[in-house]
C-alpha cells in the first residue's frame, strides 16, 4: 500500500464492509404452510404420516429407465432407415433372398454398433455409482426415532447435526433436540446444489435443501417439501422433460429426406416406364411380369440409397469413442462424439469444475516485520487438532506445505513449541486461542485466530488491516485474522496479518479455456456462487469479468431475443439456480448455436441434459453423471480439448463420407434414370448390388483415415453439402455417358439396349465397361471429398488408400478377365484405361470442388436455399457489418485526432524549451 493510501486510511476509523449473501428464497403455499406447525418435540402421529404420505408420496425421485428392447429398436428409425427397411420388406415380397439377407444384415449391424457402444458406457458408469440408503432422525408420537428418509412427509420434525446429509427441504426451528435454543447456527455445504464454494451459515427460519451437508452445528427443522417438490426434485423434473432429437440425428434425417425424395421420385418414374414397356412387349401383364419389374427397380433402389451410411457413421463414431475412452473420457451417447465438433459455446459450472471445490490458502495481508511463514506457523498453533472444518483444514494444509518446521512433524506436535492450553472456536467469541511455550526463546505467549473484526478489536484497532480485509471481501475472498501477544506480556496483542482463502481454479483450467478459445469455442462461466467470487475466479482464469447475476435472466421487460443477446455477450452468470442454467443453454441454442455444458453437481444436471453435449467432470454427483453425454474420469478439464480435437477429426471423416455417398447416389440415379428412359439400357441386378456392397464395405476404413482438423467449430452446411453433391454427381454423369458413347460410337461396342440378361445375343462388354466406370469413378471421388482444399494438402492414410484401391483393382480384374454369370471379359486395355481415367477424373473433380468452395458464401446459400430464417440471419449480418465498419471508422478518426493533438503538444513543449530563461 502506498504512503498516500495509508494516510487516507489512517485519517479516520475504517469500518468493515458487510457483503450480503444472496440466496434464492421462495414462499410456501398457504395450504402447505398450515401443515408445518407440529409441536417440535412431539412431531406427527402415525396417522398423520400415513395421510400425508398418501397426499405427497414418498420422499424420493423416481428414475426412469429406458427399456433395452425399445432402445435397440430406436436405432431402426430415421428417413434412411425407413427407406432401407422398405427395400428389405420388398426384397422379401419378390423373394430376392440375397438382397433380403444383405439389407437385413446391414440394418442389424448398424443398430448393434450403436446399442453395444452406448451400453458399454452405461455399464462403466453404473460401476462408478455409490448409492447410499439414507436414514433420518425424526420426532414422531413424541419419540426421536430413526426412519428411512424416503418415508419423510411435510410437517415432520427432523434433527440435523454435523455430518448429516439433509434428507428433504426444511425450515430451521432454532432449537436443539432437547428443546433448548441452539447456541450455534448451522454451517451447510450446498455446493452440489447451488455451486457455492463456501459453506453457508443458516439460522432460525432459513431454508435447508435436500442433499446438502451439515458441516457445523445441530438444530431441529420442519420438513417443508419432499420428493419431486424439493429443490433437487425440480432439477430432476427439468431433466425428465428434456428429450429432444439430437443435432446429429437431425442432420442425418435431412440428408436422408433429400436422398429419399430423389430416389423414390426417380425410381417410381422408372417403375412406371418399365411396367408400360413390359405391357407393350406382352399381351397381358402377369404377376410374374410385375414382380420382375419390381425386382429390377428394387435392385436399383438398394444400389442407389446409401445403405451403408448409418453403419459407416456409427463405426466412425465408435472408433472415436474408443480413442476417447483410452484418454479416460467415457462417451455415453455415441452421436455426442460428432456433435462436440460443432460446439461453439461451452458453458461451465465453476465450483468443482473450473475450481477445485476446496478452500485454499491465498496471498495474505502481512504486517511489517512478519512473513508468510510466520503467519502460517502462528495460525497452525491456533488451529484445533483433528477439526474437519474446511477453513481449519485449509490453514493446516497450507502451513504443513509452506513452513519447513511443520513439514516433517506428525500429529499436532511442533518441534520447539508446546501448546499448554487451547480454547476452541466459540460462536460467541468467533476465535480460537492457544497459550504456547517457545523453547527456543524461553518465553510464553498467546496466539489467536478468528474473524477479522474480532482480531482487529483484540489488537486495539487497525485501519490499514480493516481496509485490506474489505479489499479481500470485495474480491470474494474469505479472511481470517491472526494475532499474538507481544514479548513480555500476555495481555497486549499485536496483529500478524490476515489469511485469505479461496476455492482456486484447477491448475489446467486457464490453459484449457485458452485452448478452447483458440479453437473457436467461447467459454462462459455459469455458477450458483456469489457474483464477487465468480468475477475473481474469472479474472484468475484469464476470462473477462463481464459476469451478470441471475436477475438479468429473469428481467420481465426483456424479450427472449434480448435475453439471448445478453447471454451471447456476457462472459458468465452468477447466483443462478438450476432453472437459470437450463435457461442460459436454451437461450444460446435459440441463436442457432450448438452448446456444450460442463458440470459436476445436482444443480448442473438439467443444463447438462439440455445442452447439445453435456460433460460431467471427475468426482461428479450421480445426477450429473446420469444427465451427461460424456463423462470425464480424470481430474481437470484438459481432456475436453482432447475430446474437441478427436470429435473434429471424426466430423471431417463423416462429412467426407456423406459428401462422397450423396455424390455417388446423385450420379447413380441421374445416369440410370436417363439411360433407362432414353436408351432402354439396364445393368444386371447383381452388378448393381456388387457396386453398393463392395464400395460401402471399403469406405468403413474411413474411420482410421487422416483428417484435417478445423481450427473453428465445424458445421454440416447441408445446403452446401447437397449443392456440391449435385455438381459432382452431374460431372460424374457426364463422364459415364462419355464412356458409354465412346465405347459405342468410337469402338463400336454393342450397347445391348433393351436386351435381358438371359438373351443369348447379348454382347455383355458394354455392361462390364459401365460397371467398372460406375464402380471406380465415384469411389475415387472420396480422395477429393476428404477436405475442402486440394487433395494433396492432407494425404490419406496408407490403410485407407490401400482399401479404396484394392476394391477397384479387384473390380478391374473381374472386368478384364470376366466371371461367368457376372461380368464379360473386356481385356486389359479397357480395364487399365477405365481405372486410369477414373483416377485422373477425381483430380478434375477436386479442382471443381475447390473452386465451388472458394466462391461459396452465406449470401450464395440464401440465394440457392432461401428460407425465412436464413434471410433474417443475412440481414442481421449485414447490419452488424455496417455497425462494425462505423465503429472502425470512428476509431480511426480518434486515432488521427490523437496524433494531431500529440504532435501539437510536442511542438508546444519544444517551443517552450527554446525560449530564453
Amino acid at each position: 500500500m502506498s504512503a498516500n493510501e495509508k494516510k487516507v486510511v489512517n485519517e479516520k476509523a475504517t469500518e468493515f464492509e458487510d457483503h450480503q449473501h444472496v440466496e434464492v428464497s421462495e414462499e410456501l403455499p398457504s395450504e402447505l404452510e398450515a401443515l408445518l406447525h407440529a409441536e417440535p418435540l412431539q412431531g406427527l402421529s402415525a396417522s398423520e404420516v400415513e395421510e400425508r404420505m398418501a397426499q405427497f408420496g414418498r420422499n424420493e425421485i423416481s428414475e426412469k429407465k429406458t427399456n433395452p428392447l425399445l432402445k435397440f429398436l430406436s436405432y431402426f428409425t430415421g428417413a434412411i432407415a425407413y427407406l432401407i427397411e422398405l427395400a428389405f420388406i420388398l426384397s422379401g415380397v419378390v423373394e430376392d433372398w440375397v438382397d433380403f439377407g444383405i439389407i437385413g444384415g446391414l440394418l442389424i449391424i448398424n443398430a448393434l454398433i450403436g446399442f453395444i457402444e452406448e451400453s458399454k458406457a452405461d455399464a462403466a458408469l453404473d460401476a462408478l455409482k455409490n448409492t447410499l440408503a439414507l436414514k433420518s432422525r425424526v420426532f414422531r408420537d413424541g419419540k426421536l426415532i430413526e426412519v428411512e428418509s424416503a418415508t419423510l412427509v411435510p410437517g415432520d420434525i427432523i434433527a440435523v447435526r454435523l455430518g448429516d446429509i439433509i434428507p428433504a427441504d426444511g425450515r430451521l426451528l432454532g432449537i436443539s433436540v432437547d428443546g433448548s435454543d441452539s447456541e450455534v447456527n448451522l454451517q451447510v455445504d450446498q455446493s452440489a446444489l447451488t455451486g457455492e464454494s463456501l459453506p453457508v451459515e443458516k439460522k432460525k427460519g432459513d431454508t435447508i435443501y435436500s442433499s446438502s451437508i451439515c458441516k457445523q452445528g445441530q438444530m431441529l427443522a420442519v420438513v417443508t417439501k419432499t420428493g419431486a417438490n424439493t429443490f433437487i426434485g425440480r432439477a430432476a423434473n427439468l431433466i425428465s422433460i428434456t428429450n429432444e432429437q439430437g443435432h446429429f440425428q437431425k442432420i442425418v434425417n435431412q440428408i436422408g429426406n433429400f436422398l429419399v425424395v430423389i430416389t423414390l421420385t426417380m425410381v417410381i418414374v422408372i417403375f412406371i416406364y418399365l411396367l408400360l414397356r413390359r405391357n407393350n412387349e406382352v399381351d397381358k401383364l402377369s404377376r410374374k411380369d410385375v414382380f420382375d419389374v419390381l425386382r429390377d427397380v428394387l435392385v436399383l433402389t438398394v444400389a442407389a440409397i446409401p445403405v451403408g451410411l448409418p453403419t459407416v457413421m456409427s463405426v466412425t463414431m465408435a472408433v472415436g469413442a474408443k480413442q476417447l475412452a483410452a484418454k479416460q473420457v467415457i462417451v455415453k451417447r455415441l452421436t455426442a462424439v460428432e456433435e462436440m465438433a460443432s460446439v461453439s459455446v461451452l458453458c461451465s459450472d465453476k465450483t468443482g469444475t473450473l475450481t477445485l471445490n476446496k478452500l485454499t490458502f491465498d496471498e495474505p495481508y502481512l504486517k511489517p516485520g512478519f512473513t508468510k511463514e510466520d503467519l502460517l506457523l502462528y495460525s497452525y498453533l491456533a488451529s484445533e487438532p483433528g477439526a474437519n472444518d474446511p477453513i481449519e483444514l485449509a490453514v493446516r494444509t497450507a502451513a504443513k506445505r509452506d513452513v519447513p518446521l511443520l513439514a516433517e512433524c506428525t500429529g499436532h506436535t511442533i518441534p520447539g513449541f508446546k501448546v499448554t492450553s487451547f480454547v476452541p472456536f466459540n460462536p460467541a467469541t468467533k476465535l480460537t486461542q492457544a497459550t504456547v511455550i517457545d523453547h527456543h526463546a524461553s518465553e510464553t505467549f498467546k496466539v489467536a485466530k478468528g474473524a477479522p473484526q474480532v482480531i482487529v478489536k483484540l489488537v486495539g484497532g487497525d485501519n490499514e488491516a480493516t481496509h485490506a480485509v474489505n479489499l479481500l471481501a470485495r474480491r470474494g475472498l474469505r479472511a481470517l485474522g491472526v494475532a499474538r501477544t507481544i514479548p513480555g506480556s500476555l495481555e497486549k496483542w499485536e496483529l500478524i496479518g490476515m489469511i485469505s482463502l479461496l476455492d482456486p481454479p484447477r491448475p489446467d483450467s486457464g490453459e484449457t479455456i485458452r485452448r478452447c478459445e483458440d479453437m473457436g469455442v467461447v467459454v462462459k462461466m455459469v455458477t450458483g456462487d456469489q457474483l464477487i467470487i465468480a468475477k475473481e475466479v474469472a479474472a484468475r482464469l484469464g476470462m473477462s469479468r463481464a459476469i451478470l447475476d441471475a436477475n438479468s435472466l429473469t428481467d420481465p421487460d426483456a424479450t427472449d431475443a434480448q435475453l439471448a443477446d445478453r447471454c451471447l455477450h456476457a462472459d458468465g452468470f452468477a447466483q443462478v439456480i438450476p432453472e437459470h442454467k437450463y435457461r442460459v443453454v436454451e437461450l444460446l441454442q435459440s441463436k442457432g448455436l450448438l452448446v456444450g455444458m460442463t458440470g459436476d453437481g445436482v444443480n448442473d444436471a438439467p443444463a447438462l441434459k439440455k445442452a447439445n453435449v453435456g460433460i460431467a467432470v471427475h468426482d461428479c454427483t450421480d445426477a450429473a453423471r446420469s444427465a451427461a453425454d460424456i463423462v470425464l474420469l480424470a481430474p481437470g478439464l484438459s481432456t475436453i480439448v482432447d475430446g474437441i480435437l478427436t470429435s473434429r477429426a471424426i466430423f471431417q471423416r463423416m462429412r467426407s463420407y456423406a459428401l462422397y455417398r450423396i455424390t455417388s447416389t446423385v450420379h447413380f440415379l441421374i445416369f440410370f434414370f436417363i439411360i433407362t428412359l432414353s436408351y432402354r439400357w439396364q445393368m444386371k441386378a447383381v452388378l448393381l448390388i456388387f457396386i453398393a456392397v463392395l464400395n460401402d464395405a471399403a469406405t468403413l476404413v474411413i474411420s482410421v483415415d487422416n483428417a484435417q482438423i478445423s481450427r473453428r467449430p465445424d458445421k454440416w452446411r447441408i445446403g452446401q453439402l447437397i449443392t456440391m453433391s449435385i455438381i459432382l454427381g452431374c460431372c460424374l454423369t457426364v463422364l459415364s455417358f462419355s464412356v458409354f458413347f465412346i465405347a459405342r460410337d468410337v469402338f463400336n461396342i454393342p450397347d445391348d439396349a433393351g436386351k435381358q440378361s438371359d438373351d443369348d445375343t447379348k454382347d455383355g462388354r458394354m455392361e462390364t465397361i459401365i460397371y467398372l466406370n460406375v464402380s471406380s469413378a465415384p469411389h475415387f471421388t472420396i480422395f477429393s471429398t476428404r477436405l475442402a482444399g486440394f487433395f494433396w494438402e492432407n494425404l490419406p492414410s496408407l490403410t485407407f488408400t490401400a482399401a479404396i484401391l484394392a476394391t477397384q483393382v479387384f473390380a478391374m480384374f473381374i472386368s478384364i478377365f470376366g466371371i461367368n454369370g457376372l461380368t464379360t471379359a473386356i481385356g486389359g486395355g479397357w480395364g487399365v484405361s477405365l481405372l486410369a481415367v477414373s483416377l485422373a477424373y477425381f483430380v478434375v473433380l477436386d479442382a471443381v470442388k475447390v473452386f465451388v468452395f472458394r466462391i461459396w458464401s452465406f449470401e450464395l446459400t440464401v440465394k440457392l436455399w432461401p428460407t425465412r430464417a436464413r434471410k433474417e440471419k443475412l440481414r442481421h449480418r449485414k447490419e452488424r457489418r455496417m455497425v462494425e465498419e462505423r465503429v472502425r471508422q470512428n476509431i480511426e478518426k480518434v486515432r488521427k485526432a490523437s496524433k494531431v493533438i500529440y504532435a501539437a503538444s510536442a511542438f508546444e513543449r519544444a517551443g517552450r524549451g527554446m525560449l530564453p530563461a
